[in-house]
């Protein structure tokens, strides 16, 4: 079976709709927590079904330095493996190679492994083999991403060497059940992501990654930039917005066209103390808490939101951290996959301008100010 994209509804540029994939059905727009290395930290496979995640998202640099393909194939594939069962994305590790320090040339990336200091070698063909044989149900391309800000010079040659891979990627896939997903950059240049993404879509893909973007640059930069990218992407074919997690962020993009998103920043701002709630931000380490028997959030429904008060995380994050994070990785996962819940919703119904306008209300840039607590999102 090959993977297919369904458009069910649309409010403007805004799209809802379907993704088939050979470990089930995902309603886009939808928001991928990370499992980088196979389980998204302090929160079990059993609790990301109970949330209702749809997609997970892993990373093949990670996966691939340990446990190891073969590891992985020989217990049934990447969704077995972790005990999630449902559709899986994966990351080629190029943002990794970029955060670490890699070197880039034109045949592929070179790497010292984070675990053992070891020389690793990664090239286009080389993670399309290891992306089929992690049996994953969408596999991104391997690409140059460029932290911004850069000199166009160095945006340019990051595109013609992306574009080249996704090339030889694209030839060296195997596996027609899995989708196979290019990768646009360009940084925050708009008339550089409109090239590149005519580039990509013109070597064909199941689906296309906007990535390289969310790594220091403006929310309206960030925006701008994807509206750019996708002038130029079919619009039968569903659009990943990479490592965005920002509600602002997010409710924008979905307007644009966006079909999905993926980030850490839920779970790592929970591990800090950081719940993300209707009213924003909301930090609970400060002692003002400790006597509160408020809900992280009241107009939440998760369990921790159900069963537990303020008082007991703020108290928790002094004394067991491990348990605060894992109560608050709950809840703002719950938030997150509600956030994109309730922007289905409002394009079935033609209601996505008046549910933006609300969500600006509370998440907006300014939201960074004394309203709200905020924490850095990578």
């Amino acid at each position: 079976m090959r993977p297919s994209f369904r458009i069910d509804a649309t409010d403007g540029t805004a799209r809802a709709g379907t993704l088939t994939l050979r470990h089930g059905l995902v309603p886009t727009p939808v928001f991928m927590p990370v499992a980088t290395r196979g389980m998204v930290r302090l929160v079990p496979p059993a609790t990301l079904h109970e949330l209702g995640v749809s997609l997970l998202l892993a990373n093949t640099y990670h996966l691939a330095l340990r446990p190891g393909a073969d590891v992985v194939a020989a217990l049934g594939g990447l969704s077995a493996f972790t005990g999630f069962g449902g559709p899986m994305l994966t990351d080629s590790g190029g943002f990794q190679v970029m955060s670490l320090g890699g070197t880039v040339d034109d045949d592929g990336v070179t790497f010292r492994s984070t675990y053992d200091g070891r020389r690793v070698r990664l090239t286009p063909e080389g993670v399309v083999e290891l992306e089929e044989r992690f049996g994953v149900d969408i596999a991104m391309v391997l690409d140059v991403c460029t932290m911004l800000p850069a000199e166009r010079a160095a945006l340019q040659v990051a595109m013609v060497r992306t574009t080249e891979w996704a090339r030889r990627a694209a030839a060296a896939r195997r596996d027609e059940a899995q989708a196979l997903f290019g990768i646009v950059q360009g940084g925050s240049e708009e008339d550089l992501r409109r090239e590149h993404a005519s580039q990509i879509a013109e070597i064909g893909f199941d689906g296309y990654g906007i990535g390289g973007l969310a790594v220091g640059e403006s929310a309206p930069a960030t925006l701008a930039a994807v509206a750019a990218a996708l002038e130029r992407l079919p619009a039968d074919r569903p659009r990943y917005l990479m490592g965005v997690g920002d509600p602002y962020l997010i409710a924008h993009a979905v307007e644009l066209g966006v079909d999905a998103f993926d980030c850490v920043a839920p779970t790592r701002l929970a591990r800090h103390g950081i719940a993300l709630t209707s009213q924003g931000r909301l930090a609970l380490r400060p002692s003002r808490w400790l006597g509160s028997d408020e809900p992280v959030d009241p107009r939440c429904g998760c369990s921790t939101c159900r069963t537990v008060p303020r008082g007991l995380v703020a108290h928790l994050l002094r004394v067991d951290a491990h348990s605060a994070g894992a109560l608050l990785s709950v809840h703002n996962l719950s938030f997150q996959l509600g956030l994109l819940r309730d922007l289905r919703a409002a394009i079935r119904a033609g209601t996505l301008a008046g549910l933006v306008r609300a969500l600006d209300e509370v998440w907006a840039p300014s939201w960074r100010s004394a309203r709200t607590e905020a924490a850095p999102d990578r």
